[in-house]
Formats: C-alpha cells, sequence, structure tokens
C-alpha cells in the first residue's frame, strides 16, 4: 500500500482532475465464501480514470473507490486516509468516513465481510436484499451511507460528467440500475456478473463510459489497467465498445481494431465471438472452474496480452498447468503469425502456479525490429553465410558474363 500512495502522490503533480462518476459496490455472499460473491468498480466520461478506479488490497479483502469534484491533492488526501484506517482495522464506514473531511471527494469501500459504505460528496441509492427477497432501495445524498456486515446489497453512485452528450440522464440511470441491482442479487447472481451488467448499462444509458476498471474482493482480482487510459490526460476504453473477438473451441483471440479484419478462425474456421468491455471485464474478474490468471512480462506489443492470455487458457484447458505444454502452444502461435514481435519461449520461461490458478509468461522482445523469430532450421548459421557469399560470388561472375559477353565471343572464335 505504500508503494501506491507514493505513486498517486507523484503523478498527481503531472495530471489534470479526474473524477469517477460511477462507483459500485455490490455484495451477494457476506459471509466471503463465494470467490465471486463482493465486487465493485469505477468508471467515467471523465479523463484520468486510472487515479480514481480502485485500489484492491488482496490481504484484507477490501477495496477503495474514489471520486468527487474536488482537487486531486485532496482526492489523494482522502485515500492516503482512508487506506490508514483500513489498515488499523477501521470498518469500511469508518474508513470511507475519511472524505467528509475534504472538499468535494467521495470515498467507497466494501469488503467481502463486512459491508460497504460511502462518504462524502455523493447521491447514490443504498441496496439491501433480504433471505426472503425483499429488496430496500434507499437514495442518500451526502454525509455516510452504509450497508452492514451480514447484508446482500450494494451502493452506487452516479453523476454526470460535463460534456457528456448524456448529461441529464444519471438520476433516471442511477435509479433504474440500482433497482435491477437488487432483482439480480434477489435471482442469485453473483456480484461479479452484476458489476459487469452495471457496466454496460451505466455506459450504454448514461454515457459514463470510460474504464476504470472493476474488482473482485473474495478473490483478489482486478482488470488492472485493462481499461485504463495507456497516456495521462486522456479517457479510458470505452466499456459499451467491442474489445476482442474470440474462437469459442480453442481460445484464439484478437482485440481492436485489429479484429476487424477477421469474420473466422484463423485456427479451424469457426465463427468467432464478438466481447464487448463490458463483457471482458466481467470474464476478467470472474471466477470459475476453469479460470487462469495470466501475466505478461517483457513486451509491451499490442495484442501480445490478450492473444496470449487465450492461448494459455487453452492449453490449460487441454494440458492442466504444464509449463512444457504452455511454451509448446505459445510458440505455434508465434508460428502461425497470432503473436508478433516476440521470440520463442522455453519451459523456463513459463513460470506457473497451480494453487492459485496463475500463470506468468516471460517474453523476450526481438531485436534489429524484427517482427518474427529466425526460422529453425536444420542447418547451421555459419553454412548459411557460406552458402549465402557463394550465391553471391555467382551473381556477380553472371553479371560479368552478360556485360562482356560481346568481348568474350569474340576472343573466343580468333583462338
Amino acid at each position: 500500500m505504500k508503494r501506491v500512495i507514493l505513486f498517486l502522490l507523484i503523478v498527481a503533480v503531472f495530471i489534470t482532475p479526474s473524477a469517477a462518476t460511477l462507483n459500485v459496490v455490490v455484495i451477494t455472499d457476506p459471509t466471503g465464501k463465494d470467490p465471486n460473491g463482493a465486487s465493485g468498480g469505477s468508471m467515467s466520461f471523465a479523463q484520468n480514470m486510472f487515479q480514481s478506479t480502485f485500489i484492491l488490497s488482496k490481504d484484507k479483502q477490501y477495496t477503495i473507490l474514489s471520486g468527487g469534484e474536488g482537487d486531486s491533492t485532496a482526492r489523494l488526501g482522502a485515500i492516503v486516509e482512508t487506506i490508514k484506517r483500513f489498515e488499523a482495522g477501521a470498518t469500511p464506514a469508518e474508513a470511507a468516513a475519511a472524505a467528509n473531511s475534504f472538499s468535494g471527494i467521495r470515498i467507497m469501500t466494501g469488503s467481502s465481510t463486512q459491508g460497504a459504505a460511502v462518504a462524502g460528496s455523493f447521491d447514490a441509492y443504498l441496496i439491501m436484499v433480504e433471505d426472503n427477497g425483499t429488496i430496500t432501495i434507499t437514495p442518500y445524498t451526502g454525509g455516510v451511507a452504509v450497508l452492514p456486515p451480514g447484508k446482500k446489497g450494494g451502493i452506487i453512485h452516479l453523476r454526470n460528467t460535463h460534456g457528456n452528450p448524456k448529461y441529464g440522464t444519471a438520476t433516471k440511470v442511477r435509479q433504474e440500475t440500482a433497482v435491477n441491482i437488487g432483482k439480480m442479487i434477489r435471482d442469485g447472481y453473483p456480484a461479479t456478473k452484476i458489476v459487469e451488467e452495471v457496466f454496460n448499462e451505466v455506459s450504454n444509458d448514461a454515457g459514463e463510459k470510460y474504464g476504470g476498471g472493476a474488482v473482485n474482493m473474495a478473490s483478489g482480482i482486478t482488470t488492472g489497467d485493462m481499461f485504463t487510459p495507456e497516456k495521462l490526460n486522456t479517457t479510458g476504453y470505452p466499456m459499451d465498445t467491442p474489445y476482442s473477438k474470440v474462437c469459442p473451441n480453442d481460445g484464439w483471440s484478437i482485440g481492436y481494431p485489429g479484429a476487424d479484419n477477421y469474420q473466422s478462425c484463423p485456427i479451424d474456421g469457426s465463427p468467432l465471438k464478438t466481447l464487448y468491455a463490458y463483457d471482458a471485464l466481467g470474464n476478467a474478474i470472474t471466477v470459475t472452474g476453469q479460470t487462469v490468471k495470466v501475466s505478461i512480462y517483457g513486451t509491451d506489443e499490442i495484442g501480445i496480452r490478450e492473444t496470449t492470455e487465450e492461448i494459455v487458457k487453452a492449453s490449460v484447458k487441454k494440458h492442466g498447468y504444464s509449463n512444457i505444454e504452455i511454451a509448446n502452444s505459445i510458440n505455434r502461435g508465434i508460428n502461425n503469425g497470432l503473436l508478433v514481435g516476440v521470440n520463442y519461449v522455453e519451459p523456463k520461461d513459463i513460470n506457473v502456479k497451480p494453487s492459485s490458478r496463475a500463470v506468468g509468461v516471460y517474453f523476450k522482445p526481438l531485436s534489429d525490429r524484427r517482427s518474427a523469430p529466425p526460422w529453425d532450421l536444420p542447418v547451421s548459421s555459419s553454412l548459411l553465410g557460406i552458402i549465402g557469399n557463394m550465391q553471391t560470388a555467382i551473381g556477380i561472375i553472371l553479371v560479368l558474363l552478360v556485360l562482356f559477353r560481346s568481348t568474350l565471343i569474340s576472343s573466343f572464335l580468333k583462338k
């Protein structure tokens, strides 16, 4: 957490203000036993969403979401104070209340077992769902709104950003989305799926659509930088637009805009499935029997992360957590042109942890701006060099023969 605080303080010097205008926390299993039972996330029409998206404590299973109309310094001060309170054993309500000491700032907190809260400057609905299916939705503006420990429910804050073409829709969409959250909790959907649907509904209906991202508090999973902006003072990925195309059979995938060039899988010819950004968000934070957390190191080439994730998942599904098979699958992807700009990997480059369903892939970028590694031919490179030199020599001789053929013929006839 200290490194997170230091990072935020440093970048605050270089960025313009940002404000997460959607904050949502959903808890469907307050016991913490369901790996998908507690989730949350943020997005906005504003810039710099990485600053206001989320902070996740994997050890203590809590999240901090921030936003508001105050400046960056005040927001960072509220975040730091909230972290301090959590680390000292505070409840979500006690931790979130730190926002009330900072003008224009909002903090929303959640825990897989201790409930959720929002404090500071906000317009939110508190949703509670009883075991008998009764849904209670209560509006709150400012102060502190609390989802108590042991209760199923959620909190959603939503405002419109100035400049959003759908400005003025937040009040209606906030209420409609709160009702849908209550219904989905009542009907047994996991928290991660509900947060996915919230991102779908809000991005389409209220226009607060740029990521941002989401967390799974119970399992300690985040979307990381999947949707946050790559550059300072820009918006993130629009959550209501296509994100990638995936082959349902072998896991091959390609992200947009490159996906526009493919209608079928280049491996088996089957139709590709289009995933919107909110679909990808839900998939990233939802734990299933086949869930594999893939981490990529050594390259920033476009499309490598998404394609490698799908190749690794397909390999694990077929062969289990074998670093040999995963390496073979990745190298086939390189040979097939699915992965460009990286060298072949070896089993030692694949770090597998079956207990946590995690795979780390360490790539080596290609030198000399190559797009593909050299062929693995059954001859040595020195032999190829000799052959190349011989071909060059023969080529020079042929050129000389063509240029001086008349002189050579005349000389031959005289003899």
